[in-house]
């Protein structure tokens, strides 16, 4: 059985023959890129396997022919032609301050000049120490120099809760990148890859001829495991193992190609005698993400329901930060389709891509926004999702209460996201969601829109949230939304819920079942 290549992130270590790990073969596509052209970006997740692919990209130009025995490019690319490569990676590096910034993109430069044994001049500014290194690996090896440039954001990521610092971090990047500019004709290839996107005007300034392929359906499965791919190399892994509940734990990540899974997941799966878990989202917290949430006053039963347009999408800035766009860049959210619109260009409606990260993040903001030491939200996740099982409807109430009351009065004060409508139907859909089932904010039928759907395999529940003293279910009723489910076959339950701002709590509580043909 061969090894798996946790944490292994190159190439010629994962392909020397006496280690004998798995590798799924991605060269088809690094075969393409070159051939097709010369400057490409790529936005990914967080291990997502961006960093073997560059790791394969060094390996073709640097001639390694014998690590790629038995893979596509192996009779279809010239290893006699061999370039040489500057690889710049802040993938593994604490950028917090100006001078670990200025001493980490330094120290970066030295190790490519010493791979390449380049002795250089310039010492005092980044982007200068960059044009020199191009230049002189292409007099001395009288070759065009191939960049590939692993995590180029990260010393804006680290950074991002700190403006004045993510700023001074995007100057100095813009003034490194747009050195590649003027050096256009000694460069052969150039591939940029990172988590997040942002505009080019902020770090790509003039370098207009990047080819973004992060939403290109040619290039879709370009990281990440197809269906495919894992059954094909990891069948004796697969031995005894529910694909099915495998592909709804972590598969679902879309990129207008094939649903793949995140190879980190799986990895673990297997290393960790198949166990269900939630890796790939233990390795990040999504802290800063909350705070947006609560600035901004945003309403997560949204996320559910969400369109965006092309120009959302693609990227953004430290002056502009759209939960949207960080989420889908961030691997929060995922393509579910595309939609063509008639007037011309596409909308993309995005979902939580898996079982994990559904569950794993609202699980988070649970944990976020309660206070932890009142009560265990797994435990009471554990009797919420047996209570609906059963439409035990007494039971849901008292769990709602506990809820709440579990919420620091200290979140409440000087905020006016925690005093409004939205957070409460926010609280009880994340809570809601956290247990994995299948939950629709904003649900829209024909007449109108559900605050909240929840389909459970025993019953549906179409919920209304309030904080006035009007009738909670007066206009489910009126509106009749339930009929969009009658066709189920299962039973339906009108839930209504008004909150009391004063004492944070649910005041009322009333509910009804569907009589069909009523």
């Amino acid at each position: 059985m061969k090894k798996l290549p946790i944490g292994i992130q190159t190439f010629e270590v994962i392909r020397d023959k006496k280690e004998n790990y798995v590798y799924v073969d991605k060269t088809k596509y690094a075969y393409d890129l070159i051939t097709s052209g010369v400057y490409y970006f790529l936005s990914r997740p967080r291990r997502f396997g961006k960093s073997l692919f560059l790791s394969t990209l060094k390996a073709i130009f640097e001639g390694k022919k014998e690590y790629f025995e038995g893979l596509y490019i192996y009779d279809r690319w010239n290893w006699e032609e061999k370039y040489p490569v500057i690889h710049l990676s802040f993938a593994e590096s604490d950028l917090t301050t100006k001078d670990l910034i200025i001493k980490t993109v330094k120290t970066v430069f030295q190790l490519n000049q010493h791979r390449l044994g380049i002795e250089w001049v310039e010492q005092d500014y980044m982007h200068l120490c960059f044009k020199e290194l191009i230049l002189k690996a292409y007099e001395k090896y009288n070759k065009k120099v191939v960049i590939l440039v692993d995590e180029y954001d990260k010393l804006i990521l680290d950074n991002i809760e700190n403006t004045e610092m993510a700023k001074f971090a995007r100057e100095e990047l813009r003034r490194i990148y747009s050195v590649m500019k003027d050096a256009d004709p000694y460069i052969k290839f150039v591939f940029l890859t990172g988590v997040s996107k942002f505009s080019k005007t902020s770090i790509f300034s003039g370098l207009n001829n990047l080819n973004d392929i992060t939403i290109d359906k040619k290039y879709g499965n370009i990281c990440g495991y197809t269906q495919e791919e894992l059954e094909r190399e990891f069948a004796e892994y697969l031995v005894d193992v529910d694909l099915n509940e495998l592909k709804e734990w972590y598969n679902g990540y879309n990129f207008l190609a094939d649903n793949v899974y995140n190879p980190f997941d799986i990895l673990l799966f297997f290393d960790k005698n198949k166990t269900f878990k939630n890796y790939w989202f233990e390795t990040g917290t999504p802290t800063f993400l909350m705070k947006l949430v609560e600035n901004n006053n945003y309403f997560l039963p949204n996320l559910s329901n969400l369109v965006v347009g092309e120009h959302l999408l693609g990227s953004f800035d430290i002056d502009n930060l759209n939960l949207e766009v960080i989420l889908f860049q961030t691997g929060y959210l995922t393509i579910d389709r595309v939609m063509n619109k008639p007037r011309g260009g596409f909308d993309y409606r995005l979902k939580f891509p898996n079982k994990e990260v559904r569950i794993s993040f609202n699980d988070y903001i649970i944990h976020y926004i309660i206070d932890r030491n009142k009560t265990t939200p797994s435990t009471v996740q554990d009797s919420l999702y047996e209570c609906l099982m059963n439409s035990d409807m007494e039971t849901f109430k008292k769990s709602i209460i506990s809820l709440f009351a579990s919420i620091p009065y200290n979140n409440y004060v000087n905020s006016s996201f925690h005093t409004s409508e939205g957070f409460y139907a926010t609280v009880v859909y994340v809570y809601l969601q956290s247990l994995g089932v299948d939950i629709i904010g904003e649900d829209v039928t024909n007449r109108g829109r559900i605050d909240i759907t929840v389909k459970f395999p025993t019953a549906i529940y179409i919920m209304e949230i309030k904080v006035t003293d009007e009738d909670p279910l007066a206009q489910i009723k009126a509106k009749r939304y339930y009929e969009k489910y009658l066709s189920e076959g299962k039973d339906i339950y009108l839930v209504g819920m008004v909150f009391d701002r004063t004492q944070k709590n649910l005041k009322e509580f009333v509910w009804e079942r569907v009589v069909i043909g009523g």
